[in-house]
């Protein structure tokens, strides 16, 4: 969930599923920035023709390419963590089929060995079975509103707005000893068009800001290569 949370440096997570408007900007932002991140894809975006050039796009950058799950499946109940949703044997082939579409773009499991799962919502049977398949699990860093780019105005109190989540992410790294070091900061590739308000074009703001407050922007494999990981 965090890298060294002595050193400076920061992995840009992005998930995705349906939505992905927002590929290319993000794209062209970090080929700009001269920075890599890691977008964790389900085999519902891999599969979709008309994402094909970006992910074509950032694969050719140097991006890390991994798994968000085939179908985007909710392995657990919301309310009872404990109550799983999936059996071992669909856990284990709906991860399978996701890399089937990941080969398709040169990219195998060796070279995607951390993963992701949907809606970032698991419990202790998805981490044991993700680490008997051979990979790792990770999640975000709490701490921040960034998350919550997906939400929009209809879901009423469960809104958050751009400028609140690019608020909380710049107060965190103010008010918190240790700042933003070693952070996954995850944000969505593309969301619901009922949400105009789209958070990733805050990103040249975010990130112009972070690298002058002396932050590295890094692969979420090169973040957690460090021992002082937790």
């Amino acid at each position: 969930m965090r890298g060294d949370t002595s050193v400076r440096e920061i992995a840009l997570v992005f998930t995705g599923d349906e939505f992905g408007d927002g590929g290319n900007f993000i794209s062209d932002i970090l080929r700009k920035e001269r920075i890599k991140a890691s977008f964790f894809l389900t085999g519902n975006f891999y599969r979709n023709e008309e994402f094909a050039p970006v992910i074509k796009s950032l694969k050719s950058d140097g991006n890390y390419l991994g798994s968000h799950s085939d179908r985007h499946l909710l392995y657990c109940d919301w309310s009872i963590r404990d109550s799983l949703l999936v059996t071992k044997e669909e856990f284990m082939t709906d991860l399978a089929d996701s890399f089937s579409e990941l080969e398709k773009y040169g990219i195998r499991k060796s070279d995607a060995r951390f993963y992701l799962p949907p809606y970032e919502w698991y419990n202790d049977s998805i981490a044991l079975w993700t680490a008997e398949s051979g990979m790792v699990l990770v999640n975000f860093t709490h701490g921040t509103k960034s998350n919550s780019d997906y939400t929009y105005p209809e879901m009423q109190r469960g809104y958050s707005d751009s400028k609140t989540i690019f608020n909380s992410i710049i107060e965190y790294e103010k008010v918190s000893a240790s700042g933003l070091n070693g952070f996954i900061l995850l944000i969505h590739i593309g969301t619901d068009p009922r949400r105009t308000d789209k958070f990733y074009l805050y990103l040249p703001d975010l990130i112009g800001r972070l690298k002058i407050n002396g932050y590295r922007f890094i692969r979420i494999d090169e973040l957690l290569d460090s021992k002082n990981t937790r």
